[in-house]
C-alpha cells in the first residue's frame, strides 16, 4: 500500500500538470515495454516497438542496472529537450553518488558509465543520443494523441473537483483508493511497484523490474515492504501527472525540496487506442460524456437554457444541470441580462474543442 500524507498546506498545493511531460512518459513507455503483464492487450505493441527500437537507445538500459534508476533522472519539463537539460543540470555530486548507488555490487561497469561518473561531456552526449533515439521511436509518433488524452484527463479532473471536491478528484484518479484523515491510501497489488526513472514505489517480488525503477529508499518516505510505503508531503505539495503508457500502479517522484509528483495510469491507456490513434473529439466525449460534449459544440453562439435544451433534445432542467457542471469546471460562462440568461464557451472550452493551438 502507498500512503501519501497531507498537511493542511499541502491540500492547498495540489495541482494537476497542465500538459504532459515527455521524459516521464517516455520512461513509462520503456517500463511497459519490459513488463510481462497484460500480454493480450500489449503484446503486439511490445513486439512492434522491440523490433523498431534502435541500438542507439541501448545505453538507457545500462543506466538502470537491475531496474534501479539514479534519482537524477527524476525530472519533468515541457519538451524532451527541457527534460534532458534538467537531467544534465544535476549536480556532479548527485550524479556520482547516484551512479555509485545503482551500481553498488554490480560488475562490470560499462566504460561510458564510468565516464559519466567523471562528468565526461562525451558520456552526456551519448545519453542524450540514447534518449533522443528512444523518444523518436517510441513517443514522437503518438505524442499528439498523448496531448489529446492529457487535455481530456485534465478536463475530467476539473469537472470532478468542481462538482464533488478535491477529495473526490483525487480518489477518482485511482479507483479503490481512499482519502481519510489527511492520508491518501492506494491499495497494493498488481502493478503497484517499480516505475520509470526512479518514480516507482516498491512492489511485490513478482512485479517487473522495468528499464527504469526505484528501490524506494529515497530518504523522504519509509521503505516498502509488507506495510507498504509512506510519503510525507510536509508542505511541498503534490503534482498529479497522468501517464498513458504505464498500466501498473502509482509512480512516485519524491525528491527533497521539490513537490512530490505522482504519475498514475489514466484511462484505457494509449496502446489500446484503435490503430494506435484516436482523436481529441473522441477523448473529450469519453471524459465529458456525449451530452456535455455536444452542449459545448452547440455553443458556437450564445444560447439560452431553453435554446440549449431544444438543440440537445433534453428538458430545460437537464440542460441547466449540464450547463452548471460545465460552468463550475470553467468551460462555460453564463451572463444574465434582465430576465434572459445566455451561455457561452470559455477560452478553455475553445482550446479543448479545437485540439489546442499551442500543440
Amino acid at each position: 500500500m502507498l500512503r501519501i500524507h497531507f498537511t493542511a498546506d499541502d491540500l492547498g498545493r495540489v495541482r494537476f500538470a497542465p500538459r504532459p511531460s515527455p521524459v516521464p512518459e517516455l520512461h513509462a513507455a520503456l517500463l511497459m515495454l519490459g513488463a510481462p503483464h497484460e500480454e493480450l492487450l500489449f503484446g503486439r505493441w511490445r513486439g512492434r516497438l522491440s523490433r523498431a527500437l534502435p541500438g542507439a537507445a541501448e545505453p538507457l538500459a545500462e543506466l538502470v542496472p537491475g531496474g534501479v534508476a539514479p534519482y537524477f533522472l527524476d525530472v519533468l519539463g515541457g519538451t524532451r529537450e527541457e527534460g534532458f537539460a534538467l537531467i544534465r543540470a544535476s549536480g556532479p555530486e548527485s550524479v556520482r553518488s547516484e551512479l555509485e548507488r545503482v551500481y553498488a555490487g554490480r560488475r562490470p561497469v560499462p566504460p561510458w558509465i564510468r565516464a559519466l561518473h567523471d562528468g565526461d561531456d562525451g558520456a552526456w552526449r551519448r545519453l542524450d543520443r540514447a534518449q533522443r533515439a528512444a523518444y523518436e521511436t517510441v513517443l514522437a509518433p503518438v505524442w499528439p494523441l498523448v496531448q489529446d488524452l492529457h487535455r481530456a484527463e485534465f478536463t475530467r479532473h476539473a469537472l470532478i473537483a468542481a462538482e464533488q471536491g478535491l477529495g473526490a478528484a483525487l480518489t477518482a484518479s485511482a479507483p479503490g483508493s481512499r482519502l481519510r484523515a489527511g492520508v491518501w491510501e492506494w491499495q497494493g497489488g498488481p502493478g503497484a511497484s517499480g516505475g520509470p526513472s526512479g518514480l516507482g514505489i516498491p512492489g511485490e517480488a513478482d512485479e517487473p523490474a522495468g528499464p527504469a525503477g526505484s528501490d524506494g529508499s529515497d530518504g523522504s518516505g519509509s521503505p516498502g515492504g509488507p506495510g507498504g510505503r509512506d510519503v510525507w508531503l510536509d508542505g511541498r505539495g503534490l503534482v498529479l501527472l497522468p501517464t498513458f503508457h504505464w498500466r501498473g500502479g502509482p509512480l512516485v517522484q519524491d525528491q527533497p525540496g521539490r513537490p512530490v509528483v505522482l504519475a498514475y495510469p489514466a484511462g484505457r491507456g494509449l496502446p489500446l487506442a484503435p490503430n494506435g490513434g484516436g482523436t481529441s473529439e473522441e477523448a473529450l466525449t469519453g471524459v465529458l460524456g456525449r451530452t456535455r460534449a455536444e452542449l459545448l459544440h452547440v455553443l458556437d453562439e450564445a444560447r439560452t437554457t431553453t435554446g440549449l435544451a431544444r438543440r440537445l433534445g433534453v428538458s430545460n432542467a437537464t440542460a441547466s444541470a449540464h450547463a452548471q457542471a460545465l460552468r463550475a469546471a470553467g468551460l462555460l460562462a453564463t451572463t444574465r441580462t434582465g430576465r434572459s440568461v445566455h451561455h457561452t464557451r470559455t477560452a478553455l472550452a475553445e482550446l479543448l474543442l479545437n485540439g489546442g493551438a499551442a500543440r
